[in-house]
């Protein structure tokens, strides 16, 4: 797997199962991942939420079944915030995509396998410029996982941010005709998807960011002003792990 750049602010946050356990329900309010029932898998998303993502990646590869979650989540997170060399970036993203594909086909009926296989194709297709994958097709399998991903879980904060992401990017390249005729991304949808995210899950920064993210893309400078203020409130939310932290400092830089 290679050597992870070490989460910056490593020590800050300490999760352990027990710990895990009481806190279950509000650090997973944005993607509605079940508690596990396999200590192991456990102990992978408490490596997770305390930053040493590497080793939850491993851990929840080792563990299988449930595991591929953390494992995928783990590497996305990763790839998306930490991970310096942009072409190890994009394969970091691809072998999420392949084994949440892989985790779908065999549990069609989970929702994150859905929801990592999406995000992650997003991701990397905002890493290869968004026309380009367009033109290779990857905007229909984004919108297919992140659809069925909220088919299958619609309080699924995180699947709405992403397919608010999806619509508001297609419009901002292609433009609201073509957006709308070959991509089905409409502006009206985009935003109602970043609106569902924050009544879902109303403390998420990076709910805030990608809504102001995608005010901007869809309508401009006219929103700059609300976009600001959710910068400002991203930054100054209190991170509950640390991938909230990377979320907060995102917020921070945005702002600068």
């Amino acid at each position: 797997m290679g050597r992870w750049t070490v989460f910056p602010h490593a020590g800050e946050y300490s999760f352990d199962a027990a710990s895990l356990e009481k806190l279950w329900t509000p650090l997973h309010a944005g993607d509605m991942e079940p508690l596990p029932e396999d200590p192991a898998v456990l102990q992978a998303w408490a490596l997770f939420h305390s930053g040493d993502f590497q080793h939850a990646a491993e851990a929840g590869l080792r563990a299988g079944g449930a595991g591929i979650t953390v494992a995928n989540k783990a590497t996305a997170v990763y790839a998306n915030y930490l991970e310096r060399k942009e072409q190890r970036k994009l394969e970091l993203l691809m072998e999420v995509v392949e084994r949440a594909q892989a985790q779908a086909a065999h549990d069609p009926k989970n929702p994150n396998a859905w929801f990592c296989q999406g995000f992650a194709l997003g991701r990397y297709s905002q890493g290869i410029s968004v026309a380009k994958a367009l033109a290779q097709g990857l905007g229909g399998r984004v919108k297919e996982a992140l659809e069925r991903a909220l088919e299958l879980q619609p309080r699924h904060a995180e699947a709405h941010i992403a397919l608010g992401a999806f619509h508001a990017e297609v419009i901002d390249k292609v433009g609201r005709l073509i957006g709308g005729m070959t991509y089905g991304a409409k502006k009206e949808t985009g935003l109602k998807l970043f609106q569902e995210a924050l009544r879902l899950n109303p403390g998420s920064p990076i709910a805030m960011i990608e809504y102001a993210n995608g005010l901007l893309m869809l309508e401009g400078e006219d929103k700059m002003a609300e976009a600001t203020r959710l910068y400002k409130q991203a930054a100054a939310c209190k991170p509950a792990d640390a991938t909230e932290r990377l979320e907060v400092e995102l917020a921070k830089a945005e702002l600068q």
